[in-house]
């Protein structure tokens, strides 16, 4: 009775510990579109950097404005986006940026068939993913260049990710949409719609990485720091395979090898190869969040970014 007794007695305390395992491998990152942007954490779950690291990911498709209340209330432990987090962390949201993957908007305003210029464009409906977010900043960006006002010539809704603003816009209730490899190849391709403007290289905005609420870097640090590692062994492999980066590129977007390839190659050039952006890209990506805001000066940089984990992770994996 006794063994019987301290049996039991050891099985219930290795579940409960099992059971706190499991809750500390856990890490759920929420993504707001299905594209380029959020390539990294799909790379790194296909190729099974996240099982290296005794993580078990769940990867969340939500909306950028969602997501960071679910980071402030420990619903989910990380953001894989970058622009309207960054500047509600600017505006007090207790997050920090740990890395940054791609730094540069990917962008084309895209527009149907019969809107051949920038004056067929007023009157008309523009979809973005979140009001404020990088998508809609590029899309206003795009349409100023044209000489577009985007506050009174268009009418500018939210209509789900990129590849559901593509139907939308196919379906009718959409004229214009901002969209990102690889989607916007399949709407040139196969839709045969207009790629009116493109501004790739025309500035720095960051649109990926990784953030975390200043609770959850206290509370789960080596959580935090082995999901670091797993986004940066899938950086490197985004840098070093592009054959192998196409075919998870082509899987998990739905997309044929051939503008798989295109999107890769095209990107490629906009991501970081270790997660840290110079200083003059942080001091010019916060410059421009605070004329978004209409602030007088640009907030430290330190109120936003901290990459000492990503750095002692670089450090480990011996990525320059």
């Amino acid at each position: 009775m006794r063994l019987k007794k301290l049996f039991f007695g050891l099985l219930l305390a290795w579940l409960a510990v099992a059971s706190v395992a499991t809750a500390d491998d856990r890490i759920r990152i929420a993504y707001a579109s299905r594209s380029i942007s959020s390539i990294l954490p799909f790379i790194a779950n296909d190729k099974g950097f996240f099982k290296e690291e005794a993580l078990e990911p769940q990867l969340i498709l939500t909306r950028g404005t969602t997501s960071m209340a679910a980071a402030v209330s420990g619903d989910i432990e990380g953001i894989h986006i970058m622009g309207t987090a960054i500047r509600g962390i600017i505006q007090g949201l207790p997050l920090k940026v740990l890395t940054v993957n791609q730094k540069v908007p990917l962008f084309w305003l895209v527009t149907r068939p019969e809107l051949k210029s920038f004056s067929d464009l007023r009157g008309k409906t523009m979809a973005v993913t979140t009001f404020g977010g990088s998508q809609q900043f590029a899309g206003n960006h795009m349409l100023r260049k044209g000489g577009i006002d985007p506050a009174k010539d268009i009418t500018t809704i939210v209509s789900g990710d990129v590849p559901a603003q593509l139907q939308a816009q196919l379906a009718g209730p959409v004229h214009i949409t901002v969209l990102s490899p690889p989607t916007v190849f399949v709407a040139r391709d196969r839709h045969k719609l207009n790629l009116l403007a493109s501004m790739a290289d025309e500035y720095i905005n960051f649109i990926s990485g990784l953030i975390v609420s200043e609770r959850t870097l206290h509370d789960k640090p080596g959580v935090v720091k082995r999901a670091l590692r797993a986004l940066a062994k899938a950086n490197r492999f985004f840098h070093t395979n592009e054959a192998a980066t196409a075919e998870i590129l082509a899987k998990y977007l739905n997309v044929s090898q051939q503008i798989a390839l295109e999107t890769h190659r095209y990107s490629l050039p906009g991501y970081t190869r270790n997660g840290i952006p110079t200083d003059k890209e942080v001091e010019e990506h916060l410059k421009a969040d605070a004329q978004f805001l209409k602030l007088k000066e640009p907030v430290k940089s330190s109120a936003v970014f901290d990459f000492s984990l990503q750095r002692e992770v670089n450090n480990e994996l011996g990525v320059k």
